[in-house]
């Protein structure tokens, strides 16, 4: 049963439960599901990966809208589209947790060749098309940005001792992260993957 029949399935469940929140967030599902069949080019079919998409889509609108009725000072609205991200939720494949996300992207970054915060366009087309499905695109976003604030996306092995003969301005000007407790300095701040030094300790 592909995800259009499931969806038609279980219209019909909510209809018999008098579950007003699954129907309604399932006869929209299959509204739109409908309009993707019959837009030009589809040949009046829908693959499971396509729904998917649009399941995907419907629940980040969700969360957005909750979150702006949140700011609004609404929580009957926010609940209420709540209440429909859960049932679109149980359609998508069970979603990554921090950590397995994290190592999926540091294997990403490693595939890519990935070297600095200039990279992370790269990083992200990659890991938008392999984790479709098992992260949101701002979850996805948000880790690989701090991947580089965690420094854990640095692919290279560097020696203390190959750093030594760098002056700071040179270090400022890398290409990619060194990591700190290898720099012949006294102290350094991380800032937007620029390097900032001082002689002074605290």
């Amino acid at each position: 049963m592909d995800l259009f029949e499931r969806v038609s399935e279980d219209i019909k469940t909510a209809m018999k439960a008098k579950d007003k929140v699954a129907l309604e967030t399932l006869r929209n599902v299959k509204k739109v599901f409908l309009e993707a069949k019959t837009a030009p080019g589809a040949n009046d079919t829908l693959s499971d990966a396509d729904a998917l998409k649009i399941i995907q889509k419907l629940t980040k609108q969700g969360k957005d809208a909750a979150e702006i009725y949140v700011q609004q000072g609404r929580q009957d609205l926010a609940d209420d589209e709540l209440a429909q991200v859960k049932v679109l939720e149980t359609y998508l494949p069970k979603q990554m947790s921090a950590e397995e996300l994290e190592a999926a992207l540091k294997e990403i970054i490693a595939e890519v060749g990935a070297t600095s915060g200039k990279d992370m366009g790269k990083v992200m087309g990659v890991a938008s098309k392999k984790l479709a499905g098992l992260a949101e695109g701002r979850a996805i976003s948000a880790k690989v940005k701090s991947c580089w604030d965690k420094e854990i996306h640095f692919p290279y092995h560097i020696s203390r001792a190959s750093t030594e003969g760098l002056s700071v301005q040179s270090l400022l000007n890398t290409a990619f992260y060194i990591p700190i407790h290898i720099l012949p300095h006294k102290r350094l701040y991380t800032i937007y993957q620029r390097i900032i030094f001082t002689d002074r300790l605290p």
